[in-house]
């Protein structure tokens, strides 16, 4: 197996890692190349695999940098979650030699989104095009007066929201920023694409899940001078009054090797207190 490996060394934890990595994995597989400082185009590297030492954050990075590569991420988790990452340092030798020794890599396939900002009066040329595993996520910014925003699809007129912002998440953000601002944690494995306010000023504005071929329109009617878009909170653009955003699946999924020991709902339950039981009184 050809292994490039992705390491966000800012952590000393994974600087050090990774000097240990690199002697386990020299008789197991072939490493074609080291990224410490995230200056490689990974669009052109040839690997089987790509081993990304960090966390969830640097696991995004590096999904948004493929640019649709069919390259699996196999990611150790160095972070506080690691949804996304989900070998953890002490089980990932023992797990990796497992998936080397089986029959191929356990892969999933995770769907992203293709984020477009058109300017005022340009409906052909996008003046801002990214990817996003996570989310999309349009906030209200300085001086944080409530904004407004008209959200339509192809088949649907558009509706006016007015608010603080708005989320479009993937499956795979839904546990990120989504689940924080009131929206549906998605399995993974659904293919969907969620559309949550944020702080809508309105009692009925909900959190809503339409299917992956939608085309999502968003213009921006009314915005302040701060009001940004933000991929997978990473990369960003200023909005201004009268643009467009258009979201859609992209067209290449990401592929990530899958930790046998991982299961959905016990991670949901081990990293986030889902369905915890209330804390009863000893006592009574």
């Amino acid at each position: 197996m050809r292994l490039f490996i992705v390491a966000n060394v800012d952590k000393k934890e994974v600087a050090d890692a990774l000097r240990d990595l690199q002697k386990w994995l020299e008789h197991r597989v072939s490493v074609v190349g080291i990224d410490t400082d995230t200056q490689h185009d990974l669009r052109r590297i040839e690997a089987d695999a790509i081993l990304v030492l960090g966390g969830d954050g640097t696991l995004l990075s590096v999904a948004r940098r493929l640019a649709g590569r069919q390259i699996p991420l196999v990611g150790i988790n160095f972070g506080r979650l690691g949804f996304l990452a989900s070998f953890t340092p002490a089980d990932f030798q023992k797990e990796f030699e497992q998936v080397l020794a089986g029959p191929g890599l356990p892969i999933e396939r995770r769907l992203m989104l293709e984020v477009s900002v058109y300017a005022r009066n340009e409906a052909i040329r996008p003046r801002f095009v990214e990817l996003a595993l996570n989310d999309a996520v349009i906030t209200a910014g300085p001086p944080f007066h409530m904004i407004e925003l008209q959200i339509a699809t192809e088949s649907e007129e558009g509706v006016s929201y007015y608010g603080d912002g708005l989320i479009i998440t993937t499956p795979s953000g839904s546990t990120a920023y989504n689940l924080s601002a009131g929206g549906s944690i998605i399995n993974p494995d659904v293919n969907c694409i969620g559309v949550t306010p944020i702080c809508a000023h309105s009692l009925s504005f909900r959190p809503v899940i339409v299917s992956d071929d939608t085309l999502i329109l968003i213009d921006a009617n009314r915005v302040n001078e701060g009001t940004s878009l933000f991929c997978d909170g990473q990369a960003m653009t200023k909005l201004n009054a009268e643009e467009r955003i258009l979201i859609r699946r992209a067209k290449q999924d990401l592929l990530i090797v899958a930790n046998p020991k991982s299961r959905g709902w016990k991670n949901l339950a081990k990293k986030l207190n889902w369905a915890s039981k209330p804390m009863y009184n000893a006592e009574t």
